[in-house]
């Protein structure tokens, strides 16, 4: 097995982590504000790091990579839970699916501009092909427009492709899992102010599903999802593993249709062997590394 197809398998498992999201946010924003959420998730999964960083005794983040670690918090740890979590609050998790389904292609752009990766043409093409099926379904389910909902996801999105990007970079010559890690633990203080400023004692009371869910937001796609993505992303290259993203939303809707009985219709599915079809015809286009 070659390095591009091992970092794809290894990425595919931090996708399908990541997958569950959207759908679980929109059970948690039933019973907790979104900005508890979202802080609040952050701060369980910095304690987590905390401790697994102790117990590696892995080495304090050098000077020069400190600003690295404060953009990936930026994207990962901030941007991307904030205004996903709100966006839940009045969207659909299987709309959002969709609409994140942009994000290969926001990766690769910030990838290649930033690190001077350099796609193929073709493979430019398949990924221009696979952003605008996405886009597409998300215009034929929303009657042609988008919406405010759809502007905060957007931009989560976006978040997110800087974060994977630089921690992507940071995984190639450190340990994946030290590199979430740290960006958990730096933004940590921050989580915690916010995190009891946004606590209403209710939610003390918010059974078992509700807390189970933001148990799941916390230990998952906010830290143990990210020790497959980035180190997948080392492996394989940013331009290439960002393409598995494309598969994402079409796990989400899956997610959506098991955990909150939204409908799988044959739209979902024709679109969703489309954009599988882009990734296969990505992975046999030339990208050259650095």
């Amino acid at each position: 097995m070659n390095k591009e197809t091992k970092g794809m398998l290894i990425g595919f498992i931090g996708i399908l982590i990541f997958s569950l999201t959207l759908p679980v946010s929109k059970i948690a924003v039933l019973s907790f504000n979104p900005y508890f959420i979202a802080f609040g998730r952050a701060t369980f999964a910095g304690l987590v790091a905390l401790a697994y960083l102790a117990y590696k005794k892995e080495a304090l983040p050098s000077k020069i990579d400190f600003g690295k670690y404060v953009v990936i918090a930026l994207g990962v740890v901030f941007g991307f839970p904030i205004f996903t979590t709100v966006a839940m609050t009045q969207g659909s998790s299987s709309h959002g699916a969709v609409i994140l389904g942009m994000m290969p292609l926001a990766t690769t752009v910030i990838g290649v501009i930033r690190f001077k990766e350099q796609p193929s043409l073709g493979f430019w093409l398949v990924s221009l092909m696979g952003a605008a099926l996405v886009v597409i379904y998300a215009l034929l389910k929303n009657s042609g427009s988008f919406t405010y909902i759809d502007g905060l996801l957007v931009l989560g999105g976006i978040c997110a492709c800087v974060g994977y990007v630089e921690g992507g970079e940071l995984s190639r010559r450190m340990n994946p899992r030290a590199v979430i890690s740290w960006a958990l633990v730096i933004s940590l203080p921050v989580n915690i102010v916010a995190s009891f400023l946004t606590f209403n004692p209710e939610y003390i009371n918010a059974g078992g599903v509700a807390w189970i869910s933001f148990v799941y937001l916390s230990l998952f796609p906010m830290f143990l999802g990210f020790f497959f993505w980035y180190e997948g992303l080392a492996i394989g290259g940013i331009a290439r593993v960002s393409q598995v993203q494309l598969i994402q939303p079409f796990c989400t809707l899956l997610a959506a249709s098991v955990l909150l009985g939204d409908p799988m219709t044959a739209m979902n599915l024709v679109f969703a062997v489309l954009v599988v079809s882009t990734v296969i015809l990505g992975k046999r286009m030339l990208v050259k590394r650095h």
